[in-house]
């Protein structure tokens, strides 16, 4: 389960790079905050398998 999660939040973060890249190019302001938004969710998810990886320990 740890794996997967840590995947599906890296993925979260790249998905959100690349739509605020692709917003800040070409002016979609909507696009940009949405990318902000899925970065913030993935580093968000990251965080927590972190949390739970301590407490494994």
């Amino acid at each position: 389960m740890g794996t997967d999660d840590k995947i599906d939040a890296k993925a979260d973060e790249l998905k959100g790079k690349a739509k605020e890249t692709v917003g800040r190019a070409t002016d979609d302001q909507e696009l940009e905050a949405e990318g902000h938004g899925d970065q913030a969710k993935g580093n968000l998810k990251q965080a927590a398998e972190k949390v739970k990886d301590v407490f494994k320990s």
